[in-house]
């Protein structure tokens, strides 16, 4: 028996792994956190599976459903959305899990930064404009930030900005970025990406709070901040340049060439 967690996806039923999907098709048990995983997922499970909306259990009773599975030698699909590693609040789940001494293991999902980039249409790594993201949140009711780990700190670099679980604190967020990334700076707040019911806004660190505001938009959003949103003149990589070689693509010698 094993406890498999699963990086769901952003939202979209099929931005789910090959390797998630097939683990939801085996296993006699799923936990899925019934907020951020579609329902439309398990569609995919068996129909006897023991299913379980975990949104209102504590995690002392989500460990309760993991050990009544292994000792019915149940595997248990743990559905997380996007990608588990991050603000997934598994690190806990498998705290317990190894005081009990169950197995499990994890598979990456597709996380929401990826997939608001993918509906821009846009690299959030350009050639000198930003070669680092930085991904973060802003201190909420549930979790405070660590010593050094504030926006005005963070954003003294003047890197890519994705800020999670923070769509309520974007005055805050803007007040803190201005001063770094100026008012100019683009942003873009994407909600439910990949939903049915997604909704990008765009703006800049001027205008996005109002914008914002009128959508009524005040959970489930990712923040993302950087010039690399609407800039349009950067540098080709060198990557792909003709004179950029590599072992892959060795330096042609003259007398070849001339051939």
């Amino acid at each position: 028996m094993t406890v498999h967690f699963v990086g769901a996806g952003p939202g979209a039923p099929d931005l789910i792994t090959v390797r998630g999907l097939a683990i939801l098709r085996r296993v006699g048990v799923v936990l899925y956190a019934g907020s951020l995983v579609p329902t439309e997922i398990l569609r995919e499970a068996r129909t006897d599976a023991r299913i379980v909306d975990t949104a209102p259990l504590t995690l002392d009773a989500i460990i309760g459903e993991m050990k009544a599975a292994h000792l019915k030698g149940h595997d248990v699909a743990r559905l997380h959305s996007g990608d588990p590693s991050l603000y997934g609040a598994i690190a806990e789940q498998m705290r317990k899990l190894d005081a009990l001494g169950i197995p499990y293991d994890v598979t990456p999902g597709v996380p929401a930064y990826a997939a608001a980039a993918a509906a821009l249409k846009r690299e959030l790594t350009l050639p000198e404009v930003s070669q680092t993201i930085v991904l973060t949140r802003t201190e909420g009711r549930a979790s405070p930030m660590p010593p050094k780990e504030d926006l005005k700190t963070l954003g003294a670099s003047g890197a890519t900005l994705a800020i999670h679980l923070s769509v309520n604190n974007l005055a805050r967020v803007v007040r803190d970025l201005v001063p770094f990334y100026g008012a100019d700076c683009p942003v873009v707040v994407a909600y439910r990406v990949s939903w049915p019911d997604e909704k990008i806004i765009r703006g800049t660190l001027a205008d996005i709070r109002a914008q914002v505001k009128a959508q009524g938009i005040t959970r489930t959003a990712l923040i993302l901040v950087g010039r690399v949103l609407a800039e349009e003149t950067f540098a080709d990589s060198k990557l792909y340049a003709a004179d950029h070689h590599h072992v892959l693509r060795p330096r042609v010698k003259a007398s070849a060439r001339s051939r």
